[in-house]
C-alpha cells in the first residue's frame, strides 16, 4: 500500500548537497515527489511509495546526513497520487 511521507529537516542541511541527494535516492528507489529548500533554513521533503520504500529513503537520507540533521520532522499520509516523478522544487 502506497503511503506519503512530509519530512522538515533542520540543521546545517542546505548547501551540502542535501536536495541533489535526496533526489537521487527517491530516483533509484522509485520514489515520487519533491525537495525544497525553505527560506527559514530548513529542507521539506514530500516522498510518496510504499512504506518500505519510504523507510529506506529516510533512512538513506539519515545515513549520508546524519551529522547535518539535528531534528526531522516526519509525518506519514496516505498516498494521494499527484506525483509522476521526483524533483527538486524552488
Amino acid at each position: 500500500m502506497k503511503k506519503q511521507v512530509h519530512a522538515y529537516y533542520s540543521g546545517r542541511v542546505q548547501g551540502v548537497g542535501f536536495r541533489f541527494t535526496a533526489e537521487d535516492i527517491a530516483r533509484d528507489l522509485e520514489i515520487t515527489g519533491w525537495v525544497k529548500n525553505l527560506s527559514d533554513g530548513r529542507v521539506e521533503v514530500v516522498a510518496e511509495a510504499g512504506e518500505d520504500r519510504l523507510k529506506e529513503f529516510l533512512e538513506k537520507i539519515n545515513q549520508y546526513f546524519s551529522r547535518y540533521i539535528q531534528d526531522a520532522d516526519i509525518q506519514w499520509f496516505a498516498a494521494t497520487g499527484e506525483f509522476k516523478d521526483f524533483g527538486i522544487t524552488f
